[in-house]
């Protein structure tokens, strides 16, 4: 009997002016990556926040990416400055939790950062293959909480 491989669900939050015109990119140029990611456009990666990020883990999600513009490039002036900040504190509560901060990740991709798009989601994608299914979320007495 073939033992079938592990294939991590991914959902990416990508920023709607850099990170997903990048997406884009990558796609029109044909580069390779994995299909394990889902994308949700979001108008800035600062709209992204924390209950959005535990409610993908409490849904099944193996990994979560959040994409947006390089700092200082936002078309909203602070948002990833925001999502610096957010992040950060979200690492730390599911570090806290017991549950493996690697498992979220956060990157800057610009619109004209195409072949970065697809290296972050071949990286992140292996990434969370070698660390396995996501533990579910009621197994974290701390996160298994009403979202």
């Amino acid at each position: 009997m073939e033992e079938k491989k592990f294939e991590p669900r991914i959902l990416a939050f990508l920023c709607n002016w850099c990170s997903y015109a990048g997406a884009d990119l990558a796609g029109v140029s044909r580069l390779q990556y994995p299909s394990n990611i889902r994308v949700i456009r979001v108008t800035c990666s600062g709209t992204v926040s924390p209950h959005h990020i535990l409610h993908a883990f409490q849904k099944r999600a193996d990994g979560v990416l959040v994409a947006g513009c390089h700092i200082g490039d936002c078309h909203y002036i602070k948002g990833n400055y925001m999502t610096l900040k957010r992040l950060k504190f979200v690492e730390g509560l599911l570090d806290f939790a017991g549950y493996d901060p690697k498992r979220l990740r956060l990157e800057w991709i610009s619109a004209a950062e195409g072949i970065k798009f697809a290296g972050v989601v071949r990286e992140f994608t292996e990434t969370i293959r070698h660390l396995g299914p996501a533990p579910p979320f009621d197994a974290i007495p701390l996160l298994a909480g009403n979202m």
